[in-house]
């Protein structure tokens, strides 16, 4: 694999995302979208790490994990949610390049605590020295109470990566998919930045990023026709219960959704690997929508355990 350092930056500045995450961005409080864990974001962050620069990278691996977030996030726009939120998970990496992974996410701001549970597969491959690229399924399991709606269960990501070191340039495509289909389209571009055995650490990298979102939401526009003869407005009276008529659109609008500026850190140490980001998320309006967000930064730290498992000789 050649492409690791954009692996680990993926995942890091993922703010769908997500993951993370980011999903959606449009959708009120109780239709939280599936990239509150922007993502989601830092979910097999650590297990990339370790395999692309383990000594013997053809071995299968499993990772460990806890990852912070400062501020829970839906595809890079705040619902305005200031308590923390906690992600413990599991990762499994085949030396074939499949993946499996399990994580669950935790806000004190959530009745229950414990509000959305994801169990993903994919699959990453480097074609020469330059091109990488990273497929995966996501399954959302949502735990809300009565009054809580999410429009997506599922979601398919694409992620192929160009480096040409120490630049990198992406386009993650996500599709999801549930009660509701949307289409996120996320390009970036950064840096790769590291330094090996340095300060007690085996490898401290630094990734900054800038990264656009663009998607598609759906929007219902309401009219009000009036009569303009007393009759119309009788008929009205009779199909409808009032003297106008009310007549509603859907609209599905593609556009601009955000601008993001992210600086994360990574240090690997043996079979241990910190890492810490600052994202600056600058949402943007949609033709048609009204949002009442303004730009906003958070923190997202994950800690990391692997095993190698090499075959007895």
């Amino acid at each position: 694999m050649k492409c690791r350092a954009w692996f680990i930056a993926l995942l890091i500045s993922a703010s769908w995302l997500p993951s993370k995450a980011q999903d959606a961005d449009s959708l009120l409080l109780n239709e939280l979208d599936s990239l509150l864990n922007s993502s989601d974001s830092l979910s097999i962050l650590n297990l990339i790490d370790s395999i692309l620069n383990a000594n013997e990278p053809e071995h299968s691996q499993l990772s460990l994990r806890l990852a912070y977030n400062s501020n829970v996030l839906s595809t890079g726009r705040t619902l305005g949610i200031d308590q923390f939120g906690l992600s413990p998970g599991v990762t499994y990496f085949h030396k074939t390049g499949l993946y499996a992974d399990v994580a669950t996410y935790y806000s004190n701001d959530f009745n229950p605590n414990i509000y959305l549970t994801i169990l993903s597969a994919g699959y990453m491959k480097s074609f020469g020295n330059h091109f990488s690229l990273i497929a995966n399924y996501d399954r959302y399991i949502y735990n809300l109470d009565e009054d809580g709606f999410i429009p997506y269960s599922n979601s398919i990501n694409i992620s192929p990566y160009l480096e040409f070191n120490p630049v990198t340039i992406r386009c993650d495509y996500t599709y999801f998919f549930g009660d509701k289909n949307v289409h996120r389209i996320s390009p970036a571009i950064g840096l790769s930045l590291e330094k090996r055995k340095f300060m007690g650490f085996d490898r401290i990298a630094f990734f900054p990023s800038f990264t656009t979102l663009f998607g598609n939401e759906t929007f219902e526009e309401i009219q009000v026709i009036f009569p303009k003869q007393g009759i119309e407005g009788y008929l009205n009276l009779i199909r409808y219960g009032t003297w106008y008529k009310v007549v509603i659109t859907e609209k599905d609008v593609f556009g601009l959704m955000n601008y993001a500026f992210s600086m994360p850190l990574s240090f690997t140490k043996r079979n241990w690997s910190f890492s810490i980001s600052y994202t600056y998320n600058i949402p943007k309006e949609l033709e048609g929508e009204t949002l009442s967000l303004s730009e906003t930064g958070y923190v997202a730290a994950s800690l990391s355990y692997y095993f190698t498992f090499r075959k007895q000789k």
